[in-house]
């Protein structure tokens, strides 16, 4: 189960690579994978109706007690092969649906696999905590699928909306099964539901409460429904997948999975109740209304939505019956129809059925498959709709909803709100039918038709099918669905069965009556009154989200126009005199912050000589009336730092402290080129003696603090055990290296990740469209062909080749004034050693001085070199690769090379060893961690090339005039002028 789950994984990570190489055939290919997760799931079924789930898993997070635990039982088996059989139709859909001149292909395919793999985990994951990850790794992917077309503002903002409503709801789901975890003192799944009927508290209503209310969000309920229409801004294949068969689905299989466990909780049924039967009927009257095939869909799948979770939370042994089996139809006919619908949209150019006439008879097999998944969904016999429907009826006849003892029974008003549900269902279900391929909405016939392929038809002709065959064998399908019906109390004395014709009943007469109502409703004259209702369309939630969205964005810009006034300095004081007034007065006028313990002032003469220089350095800044000058004398406080470290026996730290040092030095000059010289041009005295009454007392609080948390310590550090674990544990002489890869590679990668999102902010604070700075070779050709000198000019001293071809490649960048030829060839000819000693870093770093963070910026600082002598095109010449995709492989690297220790029967991010005997080379040691030093490597060369293309490069290129050319050489007799 685990492998599958990673084979979805790899299959994503490949999958843009595949569409690259086959186009938009890679798709496919790519359904192989969901295909063969549904072969297994089918070899696993006898194990799962004999009633021994297929269990696997790992721990996690042993000191929290968080296991990745799946399992396999009769629901989870019936909600994936759905996800997996639809899934591979789908992605086979694809092939035709996209055409090869399709945007974001290779990205979408990716993050199509990547969900149904996701949605897997979802349904079978046994751990709360797990089941959370699944949950919202869902809402990521739906909300990169449905913004799939991001130049389209509808989409991106359909996109957002389901972003935070199912977001939101997750997080509030996760508070409460984080409470019904610990009141039934287990974080398994099975385990919590176990315990259900044994726990009663308000903790644990509560917590029921919030757990629905991400199931409620999820599955589009009142008040959430508002998200699912709007989604279908997203490709019709998403549609199908997501919306119809899988993402809506997870929302049900939550109640589903919690009702044996909880039903009989207070607030349980009339929370339901009330929601899903306002949504089933809501849903249907909006749905007579759309004009657009594909909304009429999606509010239909909004009702049908309430009329699963209406049976899933009854609690009882038939509505689970019938609801488990309704999940399966469902999926079936309304993937089919949305299939479908992306075949009409595709080939006539528009869904709109006031547009379209006479496609029964242009595309009969699809014509055919449309009418039967039509049929399905209005519950016309002998389809699998048909038999689940009758199932629901019988279910509420049962008295769902109705436990022992009820003194108001809620069955007999919920078995209305079906029926009438059911007739709004046929109504259009028969507007559908009519508005996609007959003329009764319009007369004149429709020009535009492009024939579909086999592929094209073969997925919604399959689902069709299938809800045509289900129906009469619905005998096969019964040992799996009352394998987890079972599981609930049964409320009658004979229980509910699912099959084609169970005689005269008042079930099947309630059918009829749904049928016959539902297609005189559809009639023209009376669609438009019932589409006209009212009170329920007074319910609209979307308003209150618009309203709410507005409230907000409204309100932040008041409280940034009173707070953020622009100045950098204004809102840093602010904090810190809060600091200084609020905790630091607390911690100094209760003497909390305890006594101060000095051991020794200093080790050796030299560190008090440093400190007295980093004392100078500080003040000399605060002084400094050139910004140039305060910058520098700040980084001789660094240095000396550095310093300090290096006496101390810490020349790893003190190297990294030094390179730090630089680099910051060389990113605030970069940016003090867009500033005045002088300091004191728009601070005056006054100004800064303000801000010094701030500085000093917060100065003189943080080395209280810091001196306090020293003396404080009552325990034994914990990083007294490093220097004996490095080399157990991690295989490394180096004791700062291996804590940064191994004891606190966790840490690491979070650290990692704030580099790349800080990288990512200053190019967005830079740059207007994309990442720029790497010139395309055509223009660095024409620009070197425009600037390099001809045969008879130049100077007469560049004889060589070697210098000549330098001089040529490096003529492109600054005004003559502003560069240096002889440095720029110097440049040229130091960086490899630069960059060699970096590697050597890297390599020699889990032993020595050194890691993959020192190496990355000491490459870094060549890359400055480079960019000071020979401006933005030598950069570019230097570094011919975008700065994200350095940030983008780093962050990759290092994250799968947790992978493997735990491969090699470790843990994640544990360092393994491998000695090999490697001709040549001899006996290697190799570490796992070093693929973390590689990508912690490439994430701060990334960083660093991306501030130099945004901070240098970009702003450069801001500031030339756009009908300046790029200077070509001055000749003198004496050679080439400075």
């Amino acid at each position: 189960m685990l492998e599958l789950i990673g084979v979805h994984a790899l299959t994503a990570l490949l999958a843009p690579t595949l569409v690259r190489a086959l186009g938009r055939r890679a798709f496919v290919l790519l359904a192989l994978v969901p295909a063969a997760a549904f072969g297994w799931i089918l070899t696993q079924l006898p194990d799962v109706l004999a009633g021994v789930p297929v269990t696997e898993g790992f721990a996690w997070i042993p000191a929290l007690g968080v296991d990745v635990a799946v399992r396999l039982d009769a629901l989870s088996a019936t909600l994936s092969l759905l996800v997996t059989g639809i899934g591979a139709l789908v992605v086979c859909y694809c092939a035709r649906y996209f055409t090869p001149s399709s945007r974001g292909l290779g990205r979408f395919a990716a993050v199509l696999v990547a969900f149904a793999g996701a949605m897997l985990a979802l349904v079978w994951a046994d751990d709360v905590v797990v089941l959370y990850v699944c949950w919202e790794l869902t809402t990521i992917f739906s909300f990169l699928l449905v913004g799939q077309d991001a130049h389209k503002r509808a989409s991106r903002a359909a996109a957002m909306q389901a972003l935070v409503v199912t977001a939101a709801g997750g997080l509030t789901m996760l508070v409460g099964l984080v409470v019904l975890a610990e009141a039934a003192g287990t974080y398994r799944l099975s385990g919590i539901v176990a315990a259900g009927p044994h726990l009663s508290s308000a903790a644990v209503t509560a917590g029921v409460v919030c757990v629905l209310v991400g199931a409620l969000s999820k599955s589009a309920l009142i008040p959430f429904h508002f998200w699912l229409p709007s989604a279908m801004a997203a490709p019709t294949p998403v549609s199908a997948f997501l919306h119809a068969a899988a993402m809506v689905k997870a929302g049900v299989y939550l109640v589903l999975r919690l009702a044996p466990g909880f039903a009989d909780v207070g607030a349980w049924r009339p929370l339901i109740a009330v929601l899903a039967a306002l949504t089933m009927l809501l849903g249907g009257v909006v749905a007579m209304r759309q004009h657009d095939l594909k909304l009429l869909l999606a509010h239909g799948t909004v009702s049908q939505l309430g009329f699963m979770i209406l049976l899933a939370g009854a609690g009882t042994r038939d509505a689970a019956l019938a609801a488990i089996g309704l999940v399966v139809a469902h999926a079936l006919f309304k993937a089919a129809l949305f299939l479908t619908v992306g075949v009409i949209d595709r080939c006539a150019g528009t869904r709109d059925l006031r547009e379209l006439s006479g496609l029964a008879r242009r595309a009969p097999v699809l014509a055919v498959a449309g009418t039967l998944a039509a049929a399905s969904m209005a519950g016309i016999p002998p389809l699998l709709g048909f038999v689940t429907k009758e199932g629901a009826f019988e279910a509420f006849l049962h008295g769902a909803y109705d436990p022992p003892g009820t003194t108001a029974p809620l069955a007999p008003f919920l078995l209305a709100v079906v029926v009438l549900g059911s007739v709004l269902t046929v109504a259009y279900s028969a507007r559908f039918v009519a508005g996609a391929f007959t003329d009764a909405f319009t007369t004149e016939p429709h020009r535009t038709w492009i024939r579909p392929g086999p592929l094209f038809v073969a997925p919604p002709a399959v689902l069709a099918l299938a809800c045509l065959a289900a129906g009469p064998a619905i005998a096969l399908l019964t040992p799996l669905l009352t394998e987890y019906a079972d599981t609930l109390p049964a409320t009658y004395a004979s229980p509910l069965v699912l099959e084609l014709w169970p005689g005269i009943t008042l079930a099947l007469g309630l059918s009829v009556l749904a049928i016959v109502l539902g297609l005189l409703v559809a009639l023209p004259g009376v669609s438009g009154r019932v589409a006209a209702v009212r009170p329920l369309a007074a319910i609209r939630s979307e308003v209150t989200w618009r309203t709410l969205v507005h409230a907000v964005e409204a309100g932040s810009l008041r409280v940034t126009a009173r707070t953020q006034r622009g100045s950098l300095a204004v809102v840093v004081c602010t904090v810190l005199a809060v600091l200084l007034a609020g905790p630091g007065v607390a911690l100094v006028a209760t003497g909390a912050l305890g006594e101060i313990r000095v051991d020794r002032v200093a080790d050796s003469p030299a560190q008090v000589v440093l400190a007295v220089l980093a004392v100078v350095s500080t003040v000399a800044s605060a002084l400094a009336r050139r910004r140039l000058a305060a910058v520098l004398l700040v980084g001789g406080l660094g240095y000396a730092l550095a310093a300090i470290f290096a006496l101390a026996g810490a020349p790893d730290v003190a190297l990294t402290q030094a390179l730090v040092e630089t680099m910051t030095l060389v990113v605030v000059v970069l940016v003090l080129r867009r500033l005045p010289r002088d300091i004191t041009e728009h601070h005056p005295p006054r100004r800064r003696l303000a801000r010094l009454a701030i500085a000093a007392p917060i100065g003189v609080l943080i080395a209280l603090l810091g001196a306090t948390a020293l003396g404080a310590r009552s325990l034994p550090a914990v990083s007294l055990a490093f220097p004996s674990q490095a080399y157990a544990v991690g295989a490394g002489q180096n004791v700062v290296n291996v804590t940064l890869v191994d004891i606190r590679a966790w840490d690491t990668i979070g650290e990692l990740s704030v580099l790349v999102a800080a990288a990512t902010g200053v190019a967005s604070l830079v740059f207007l469209d994309r990442r720029t700075g790497t010139p395309p070779g055509a223009r660095r050709r024409r620009a070197r062909a425009a600037v390099a000198p001809g045969p008879a000019e130049g100077s007469a001293w560049l004889r060589g080749p070697t210098l000549e071809r330098l001089a040529r490649r490096a003529r492109p960048g600054p005004a003559v004034t502003e560069r240096t030829l002889l440095l720029e060839v110097i440049t040229r000819l130091v960086f490899p050693t630069i960059m060699v000693v970096s590697v050597y870093f890297l390599f020699a770093g889990h032993n020595a001085p050194g890691g993959g963070f020192a190496g990355g910026l000491l490459a870094g600082l060549a890359l400055v070199v480079r960019y000071v002598a020979g401006g933005r095109y030598e950069l570019g010449e230097a570094a011919p690769v975008e700065a994200g995709t350095l940030l983008g492989a780093g962050l990759l690297c290092a994250g799968l090379s947790g992978l493997g220790g735990l491969v090699l029967g470790g843990e994640v991010l544990q360092t393994a060893v491998l000695e090999l005997d490697v001709p040549v080379l001899g006996h290697v040691k190799l570490v796992t961690s070093l693929f973390f030093d590689v990508g912690v490597y490439l994430v701060v060369v990334g960083l660093v090339l991306d501030v130099l293309r945004s901070l240098g490069a970009e702003l450069d290129r801001l500031g030339e005039t756009p009908d300046t050319p790029d200077p070509a050489p001055a000749s003198t007799a004496g050679g080439v002028r400075p």
